[in-house]
């Protein structure tokens, strides 16, 4: 079968310009997307009181909307590859707002399950895909500081989420402000309009070999048509050759031959990429990265979920109207995201170290929120702990110094598995905890302790990088010759 022409190159970053309008929309598609399920815990105590479930069951709603994302992160990368950013930021937003709006009219925690977390966490990992990667593909060199505004639209749609869901809730109760959260959050259709692609999908290309080939075709068979070429048919030519062809399609696909060659062709497709990903986990360095996310995972979700609860169950927010620990929590989230970016840019500083560090501080913060007697200490604690999150910006830097950019996608697909899993079972553990002990002290000196485990395994796995891949020697300061000397002039030395 010929190929109708070699693919198009892909078209350089233009580093501004429009990109600069991508990146506008990528950021409002995130506020917009991203804002309920990261300000999570603001609803949590009012699905507590409306279904009276237990904490684990409930818990779960968050923590699986925010993981599910991360986990089918590879789906959703293949589904950009093959149709396009635009296309699937407006599938996107339909799946986020129609998820918000259903969960309005949910009578029970496993059908919130279904409708908060499956269909708004599956489509917000959509939008995430999207975004990223029609932002990677209008910049270059200025890449950093793309990303790194365009990803700080969850903290800011966090920050005013975080809020707004509160007003909502006392003016319209939870079923209207889900309904009014699902409005706003159809307006990620229109962000996708200025997505303009700069290079064509597969399904794109596919379809349109698809019309060439059929139109050679048909030209063919025009041809042989003319006079003194061949004799015409009483039938139309084309009606004959396309019922001949569908013909042979449905024999060949319903053929016990064709049937087994499908499947041998799709398992050896699919033996590659496992064997790939295996050959990836084999690292050491690689493996202990996945372990160190999952551990941070675990440890950190669950006070953006249980804070805002644990401050109402103690009694220290009573009388308080100032802002709330989920929102202060994404506002030091969006900063860390922008502060770390541009440390992380600076060439003396080791990503790897700094991501370490990062985790460390973030196990000591939740360390400490058992020991706090006020809202105030709280918030300066919720704060902190969103500074620190803010290391996921760090995430393709540390991966790149482990596989090289070849293998980064591979490779960043399974951290964002294992940071996804970690996320699902966070708040449930943390709640399961809480049932069995009706105090959240045990639950966050585990989770704690499960971050400074994961720091030291960082730490530990930057010690083995640095083991593998030693730096290369600085180069020598003082010049090899104090004198050069010229064919010209064989007397005098050049200074």
């Amino acid at each position: 079968m010929p190929a109708p022409g070699p693919p198009a190159a892909q078209p350089p970053a233009l580093d501004g310009g429009w990109g600069w309008v991508v990146v506008a929309c990528s950021f409002l598609a995130l506020l917009l997307g991203y804002g309920s399920p990261t300000s999570v815990g603001v609803l949590y105590p009012e699905w507590l009181l409306a279904f009276q479930e237990g904490k684990a069951l409930t818990a779960f709603v968050g923590s699986l909307v925010n993981g599910i994302g991360l986990i089918v992160a590879p789906i959703c990368s293949v589904c950009v590859l093959n149709f396009g950013a635009r296309p699937v930021t407006v599938f996107s937003g339909v799946m986020v707002a129609g998820g918000l709006m259903l969960s309005a009219f949910t009578p029970s925690v496993p059908f919130l399950i279904f409708s908060y977390s499956i269909v708004v966490g599956v489509g917000v990992g959509l939008l995430y895909a999207a975004t990223v990667t029609i932002t990677c593909l209008y910049f270059d060199k200025r890449r950093g500081l793309a990303l790194g505004i365009m990803t700080t639209g969850t903290s800011v749609g966090g920050f005013l989420y975080g809020t707004l869901q509160i007003e909502l809730i006392e003016r319209f109760g939870l079923d209207g402000c889900l309904l009014i959260v699902g409005a706003l959050a159809l307006n990620v259709v229109a962000c996708a309009g200025p997505m303009r692609p700069l290079t064509q999908s597969k399904y794109y290309i596919k379809q349109r070999a698809a019309i060439l080939e059929r139109a050679a075709k048909e030209q063919k068979l025009r041809r042989e048509e003319e006079p003194g070429n061949q004799k015409p048919s009483a039938k139309d030519p084309v009606i004959t050759v396309e019922t001949n062809e569908l013909l042979v399609r449905r024999k060949s696909l319903f053929s016990c031959s064709a049937f087994i060659m499908m499947i041998k062709i799709k398992m050896s497709h699919y033996s590659q990429c496992l064997s790939s990903m295996l050959s990836l986990l084999q690292d050491r360095v690689l493996m202990a990265l996945c372990i160190s996310l999952f551990l941070f995972s675990v440890g950190g979700f669950p006070p953006q979920v249980f804070l805002e609860d644990m401050a109402r169950s103690s009694g220290v927010s009573e009388g308080i109207t100032s802002i709330s620990l989920v929102s202060l929590n994404s506002i030091g989230s969006g900063v860390g995201k922008l502060v770390l970016g541009v440390i992380a840019d600076v060439p003396r500083v080791d990503s790897f170290l700094l991501y370490a560090l990062t985790m460390g501080v973030s196990g000591l913060g939740v360390l400490l929120i058992p020991l706090t007697s006020s809202y105030l200490q709280l918030q300066v604690l919720s704060a902190v702990l969103g500074f620190q999150s803010g290391n996921w910006a760090l995430t393709p830097y540390v991966t790149i110094q482990v596989v090289g950019v070849e293998k980064l996608a591979e490779a960043h697909g399974i951290l964002m598995f294992f940071g996804g899993v970690g996320l699902v079972l966070g708040p449930p553990v943390v709640g399961s905890f809480y049932d069995f002990c009706q105090s959240y002290d045990v639950a966050f000196y585990l989770g704690g302790s499960c971050m400074m485990a994961g720091s030291l395994t960082l730490f530990l796995a930057a010690m083995l990088l640095r083991t593998q891949n030693p730096r290369p020697p600085p180069p020598e300061t003082e010049p090899i010759s104090c004198t050069v000397t010229t064919a010209r002039d064989t007397t005098s030395p050049v200074t």
